[in-house]
């Protein structure tokens, strides 16, 4: 008997999910809300559209942000490819947050509790461009091909079988050189510019 009310309890809120599905929850309400709060979030950071002085002090102009944003999450819930997109990409960022969550929770088990789990800025860069290329990678599945295949397999299928030819060597050779250049020309942050002058300055002082 309790495993019939337990079904029955499962099914009823299978129901809901099912019911809030043909309401259009998950294709209009939920897309919208998302869409509307990051850009009327962007606006309010970037102060883009302008700010207004109140009591001698600058805000960003709400109203204008607001409709801005609005008008946009109203164009994008309009396309039915965007919608599906955002759909599919959103479960999958998810997923790729909570591993880096647990990756953290695993990290913890080997500090003590006076200890603050901190990584180093070289660890730092490398997960966050991990997670940059997961999104990437995420997005990229997510978008369907004429033949309903994802892009992203369609693109390594066409890396494997073309691999050898002249222009995907050049691709990558270019994407190489790119990324030796940047790494060649980049500017020293300012915490290595800072170690490295107390350094000079120490050896300098050491000498006399």
């Amino acid at each position: 008997m309790a495993m019939l009310y337990a079904t029955t309890g499962i099914s009823a809120f299978r129901d809901v999910l099912v019911f809030f599905d043909r309401l259009g929850v998950y294709d209009v309400i939920l897309p919208f809300i998302l869409v509307f709060t990051l850009v009327f979030a962007i606006f309010e950071r970037t102060k883009v559209l302008g700010t207004e002085k109140l009591a001698g002090e600058e805000y960003p102009k709400k109203n204008l942000n607001a409709m801005v944003a609005f008008v946009i999450a109203f164009l994008v819930v309009a396309s039915a490819q965007m919608v599906s997109l955002i759909n599919s990409a959103m479960p999958k960022i998810v997923i790729l947050l909570f591993l880096g969550v647990f990756f953290l929770l695993l990290v913890g088990i080997f500090y003590s509790e006076k200890e603050e789990v901190l990584l180093s800025s070289g660890w730092k860069i490398m997960f966050m461009v991990i997670m940059f290329i997961g999104i990437v990678a995420i997005f990229l599945y997510s978008i369907p091909t004429s033949s309903g295949e994802p892009f992203l397999t369609w693109m390594m299928e066409f890396l494997v079988n073309n691999y050898s030819t002249t222009a995907v060597s050049s691709v990558v050779m270019m994407i190489v050189v790119i990324g030796f250049m940047i790494y060649i020309i980049k500017e020293p942050s300012k915490g290595a510019a800072n170690s490295r002058e107390k350094s000079e300055i120490s050896s300098e002082n050491s000498r006399h």
